[in-house]
């Protein structure tokens, strides 16, 4: 179980290869529908998270890319009625609660020691999950590591951050991935309510008083978070509006059951929170690309759409491990977006012509 474990955790795996011989003749391949995509993930570190509109396309009728680093940010704060905070699962930030403390400025690191032990992700502990948040990513309702922001400010708990991994920096063999470098540190934080946003305090373990730092995010109900950045003390520009992106390429923290928390490379979102939905389509017999094609907006079936779960198309559109890394060449979804379009979309490559990882590209076309 560790090896598998191992082989998810680094996304590390062998390009499959073809080849036909020269006296041999090509098997003739349908073209596919749509419009050839390519998110600028950058490579096998795969440093940027991609957010993708499809209803916003240029004159080649490709759709609009918002690309940030996965660094950029720590803390997503929620900007609908609830007062949830989110943490970066793209860099394997985790939080728990610390016990028996209502002041942070009386948090030591030496109070935390071995609390810091056991706020890790893929660390082969299935106890980890209690760390992060709500994988299925409804956040609204669901649960997040940092509990629901409480009206009464004394009913609000300080808790420890485990800031996640800086992105790899080192060279990465071609069929690999590596998503995780050097350890980014800890932090210290309580949230309260202020008005129509958040309070934050914190700062590093041992801070004190004035070493303490505070900033106030007001929610921007045009967008789903207000994203912040605590080693630069700034918000950043990070999601589109939360009507402007349907899709999202990422690093994301999930779980496997039984086992806890890893890491996966080469995963796909859905805007879930702003009521986009899709379902995956698997093909039993016959060519994946001819039924891709065929399909037409009369073959959409409203109810097998999932809008609970951000995690639909997720890793499921490839398979890594240490026999190699494919796109699979069975499935293809159906995307509805949140002004009620609908979209088909296959993937198409994993890497780039040199077998790098962190090039993906796939196919799309409104229905």
């Amino acid at each position: 179980m560790k090896k598998i474990l191992f082989y998810l955790l680094l996304g590390t795996s062998l390009v499959s290869q073809s080849c036909i011989n020269d006296n041999e003749d090509p098997v003739p391949v349908i073209p596919s529908e749509g419009v050839s995509v390519k998110p600028d993930v950058r490579g096998a570190a795969q440093p940027n998270q991609v957010w993708i509109d499809f209803s916003d396309v240029d004159q080649d009728g490709q759709p609009k890319q918002t690309v940030n680093s996965r660094t950029d940010w720590d803390l997503a704060f929620y900007a609908g009625a609830e007062f949830k905070v989110v943490l970066n699962t793209s860099i394997m930030m985790a939080a728990a609660k610390i016990p028996n403390i209502a002041d942070i400025g009386a948090v030591k690191e030496s109070d935390v020691s071995n609390l810091k032990e056991q706020v890790q992700v893929a660390n082969f502990d299935s106890d980890n999950t209690h760390y992060i948040d709500d994988v299925k990513g409804n956040f609204p309702s669901g649960y997040t590591a940092i509990e629901e922001i409480k009206a009464n400010a004394a009913d609000n708990a300080v808790y420890l951050v485990n800031l996640g991994k800086e992105l790899y920096k080192g060279s990465i063999a071609h069929g690999s991935a590596i998503t995780g470098g050097d350890e980014r540190g800890w932090m210290k934080i309580q949230i309260t309510r202020q008005a129509d946003g958040y309070k934050v305090r914190y700062g590093d373990l041992n801070a004190v008083g004035d070493q303490i730092k505070e900033v106030v995010i007001k929610k921007n109900t045009a967008y789903n978070y207000t994203f912040f950045n605590s080693k630069t003390g700034k918000e950043v520009a990070v999601q589109p509006e939360k009507s402007k992106w349907d899709i999202c390429f990422s690093v994301f923290t999930n779980i496997i059951p039984g086992a806890g928390s890893y890491v996966n490379a080469d995963f796909v979102t859905i805007n879930n929170v702003a009521n986009v939905g899709a379902y995956e389509i698997k093909i039993t017999s016959g060519s994946m690309v001819d039924a891709f094609n065929k399909f037409k907006k009369a073959d959409v079936d409203d109810s097998k759409l999932v809008y609970n779960e951000q995690r639909v198309i997720g890793g499921n559109w490839r398979e890594v491990g240490p026999s190699g890394s494919k796109v699979k060449g069975d499935v293809f979804y159906i995307v509805k977006d949140a002004s009620g379009f609908y979209y088909k979309l296959r993937f198409v490559n994993l890497t780039d012509d040199k077998g790098e990882r962190g090039h993906p590209m796939f196919q799309y076309k409104a229905l």
